[in-house]
C-alpha cells in the first residue's frame, strides 16, 4: 500500500475569501483532517472546543479543533478540523471525504466519488 496526497484549497467559512493551498495526506482511518495551527491561524478560524485523542501507541494527547471549508476537484464542504501542532501530520480524514463526496479508494491510491444514498420517508396508505 502506497500514500494517496491531495493539494486542496482550505478557507474559512465566515470569510471564504481567506484561502489557502495545503497539501494533505488521505488517511481514511483518521476521523477527523488536521491542519497546522499556523495556517488556521493566519485563515483567521478559531477553535470552539478540544478535544482528546488516542494515538496508535496508546498515549493520549489533547488538541483544539474548529470547523474548515475543503475545496477539491470541484467540490466544496465544511468539515471539523484539529489544530495541528509541532510534529502532527496535515491529514484529509473520513469526515472531510464525506463531507466532499469522496471515498478513498486504496488499490488506485486516488478519490472517487462517494455512491450517495438518500433515505425517502415511507408512505403509509390505508
Amino acid at each position: 500500500m502506497g500514500l494517496t496526497h491531495i493539494e486542496a484549497i482550505v478557507a474559512n467559512p465566515a470569510n471564504p475569501r481567506k484561502r489557502a493551498k495545503i497539501t494533505l495526506l488521505v488517511d481514511s482511518g483518521a476521523i477527523y483532517s488536521v491542519v497546522p495551527k499556523s495556517v488556521l491561524r493566519r485563515l483567521g478560524v478559531k477553535p470552539h472546543s478540544k478535544k482528546t485523542f488516542t494515538l496508535a501507541d496508546g498515549s493520549r494527547i489533547t488538541r483544539d479543533v474548529g470547523d474548515l471549508l475543503f475545496r477539491f476537484d470541484g467540490q466544496q464542504g465544511a468539515s471539523p478540523v484539529i489544530f495541528g501542532e509541532k510534529g502532527d501530520s496535515a491529514l484529509f480524514g473520513t469526515v472531510s471525504l464525506e463531507a466532499l463526496g469522496f471515498m478513498l479508494d486504496p488499490i488506485r491510491r486516488e478519490l472517487r466519488p462517494l455512491p450517495l444514498v438518500l433515505g425517502t420517508k415511507s408512505i403509509t396508505v390505508t
